[in-house]
């Protein structure tokens, strides 16, 4: 995951979950992979952005530490 760049607003909830891994293509193509998918088919392994709403949103902790 590149930690330079934040991740652009249009991402939605993923940006900021404790389940999602950044994958960046070798062209520079950015998608968030789902680590919720591997144990529950019910969450996407590439979600369509931006995801607004989800059951298994967990902010990530170091989200929770900022203001």
């Amino acid at each position: 995951m590149l930690q330079d760049a934040p991740p652009p607003p249009e991402t939605g909830l993923c940006a900021s979950c404790q389940h999602t891994r950044e994958i960046v293509s070798g062209k520079g193509s950015r998608f968030y992979y789902c680590g919720r998918s591997e144990t529950d088919a019910h969450y996407p392994k590439y979600p369509r952005l931006p995801v607004c709403e989800c059951p298994g949103y967990q902010a990530s902790p170091t989200q929770e530490a900022k203001p």
